[in-house]
């Protein structure tokens, strides 16, 4: 997310009191837990499909790119955007799933509900007993949050976000046409050279899993893949729509292998990028395409390389839980009060602005591997470990300050981490190193005792953000097992 802040605090300035508007808080929904203890079939079905989602008028009309600063007017292509869908089934007679990836920064829970509206019938047609939208946080796509036009005027276009969700609708429709029957195996692979953490402590996942569909057709085969980096190689001085490097990942594998490609990113808060050598030269060249390139190939490369396989007994099985975010940042409350973003928000006396925001986590059991879709860029020391102690921190305070560990909860180190999954609540990090700036908190970046910068504070809803998805979380587990 981009630092709009004190912008939006000139806003304040001049029109005054805001009126926040917001529904009172309703009770949540039931945790909905779908779970079966043995495979009913001996093979999945799967199907994929993609949708162009680019405006035919991208050269006469003005459109933002969403990435770093705001006012960045698209001014031109180098590739499209793509609605990406995944149907999957275990034949198990409950029905399949919808998983769909769209190359865009991400996508508020108003707006995947909005998805899921428009898919009821598709649902009603299919039997899909579940759908979850997740993004690649794509930071060369057009504005799908708002925040990154001329402000004080959002940056959402009205007719992008209609091509966004009709596109999502016919790649569906096309993704459960073109199933087949297959197995489906589990690969990973470590991916030492290509990441850089650029916030204290360096730590994130190496790991690029890979999710292979083999249709007993000997058809193309379907390949999920995640991997722990913000999509955004082209960096902040591009002015031109593109998928970023997923979108070679993708052109590679399917050039190299004829398989069709599905991204989906992991915990990459805290801020976990690709390297690019050399940065510095090449942007002064104007060759950030090029590397942005290089960079897809190299870790399509890597995909293809994944030679440990195992094939998953066809069992889908999920939890899914609604929960409530506190929002303690006013960045966010005046955006949301002046339109410029669209979250749905509620009423409450409880939170420190007296309002929150209604998200969800969804749990998931794929052939035995367990994954945690997550609604937003989380500090992977939450989920994996690795927090600084209490000397290093910014609090002065150690790990004991933070949740329990993601990975503790659901009792695998390595479970799978689906980021900026049907929400996106900017950054959540860990509690011990949770810095504001004393005199304008949440508007300027604040400095810690050891004059580290903390720069992702200002895009979060709050430091309480991290118990409550822990937590979250270990209700889902825990009611998941006890079904």
């Amino acid at each position: 997310m981009s630092v709009v802040s004190s912008l939006l605090t000139t806003i304040v300035k001049t029109r005054g009191r805001m009126s926040l508007k917001s529904k009172a808080v309703k009770p949540l929904e039931a945790t909905r837990i779908d779970r079966i203890d043995t495979a009913r079939s001996n093979h999945f079905t799967v199907g994929f499909a993609k949708s162009v989602i680019l405006p035919d008028d991208i050269e006469t009309k003005k459109y933002y790119i969403a990435g770093y600063g705001e006012n960045n007017p698209a001014r031109g292509v180098i590739d499209p955007q793509y609605a990406h869908a995944v149907y999957m089934d275990d034949n198990s007679s409950r029905g399949g799933i919808l998983l769909i990836s769209l190359d865009v920064v991400g996508l508020l829970n108003k707006d995947v509900n909005i998805i899921r509206e428009k898919l009821k019938d598709f649902c009603a047609m299919s039997g899909c007993r579940k759908i979850d939208v997740m993004c690649t946080h794509n930071h060369a796509g057009i504005d799908t949050m708002g925040i990154w036009g001329r402000l004080p005027f959002t940056g959402k276009d009205p007719k992008f976000m209609e091509l966004l969700f009709e596109g999502v609708k016919k790649a569906a429709y096309a993704a459960y046409d073109n199933r087949k029957d297959g197995d489906l195996f589990l690969g990973t692979i470590e991916v030492p050279d290509m990441q850089e953490d650029i916030r204290t402590p360096v730590v994130y996942s190496k790991t690029l899993t890979r999710f292979r569909f083999k249709p007993f057709d000997e058809g193309n085969e379907i390949w999920m893949l995640n991997f722990a980096s913000h999509s955004e190689s082209l960096q902040g001085c591009n002015h031109l729509v593109s998928a970023d490097f997923p979108c070679y990942l993708r052109e590679r594998i399917k050039k190299t292998i004829g398989a069709d490609t599905f991204y989906t990113v992991g915990a990459i808060g805290g801020m976990i990028s690709m390297d690019v050598p050399d940065e510095d030269m090449l942007r002064k060249e104007h060759r950030l395409i090029e590397s942005t390139r290089d960079i897809g190939y190299k870790l399509a490369d890597y995909a293809i390389s994944i030679n440990n396989d195992k094939k998953l007994s066809p069992v889908i099985n999920f939890a899914t839980k609604e929960f409530y975010a506190d929002v303690e940042n006013p960045v966010l409350t005046i955006a949301c009060d002046i339109g410029i973003m669209t979250a749905e928000k509620f009423a409450t006396k409880d939170a420190p602005l007296f309002w929150t925001l209604k998200s969800e986590i969804t749990y998931y059991e794929i052939g035995g591997k367990k994954i945690l879709l997550l609604p937003c860029e989380l500090f992977p020391e939450l989920a994996f470990g690795g927090a600084l102690s209490a000397e290093e921190s910014g609090t002065g305070k150690g790990s004991e300050a933070n949740p329990e560990l993601l990975c503790d909860i659901a009792g695998d180190k390595d479970i799978l981490i689906f980021g900026l999954a049907n929400d996106e609540l900017g950054y959540v990090l860990p509690p011990n190193d949770f810095v504001l700036n004393e005199k304008s908190p949440y508007v300027d970046n604040g400095r810690d005792k050891h004059n580290r910068r903390h720069y992702e504070e200002t895009n979060s809803v709050g430091p309480k953000t991290a118990d409550v998805i822990a937590n979250t979380v270990k209700e889902i587990i825990k009611e998941y097992k006890n079904y």
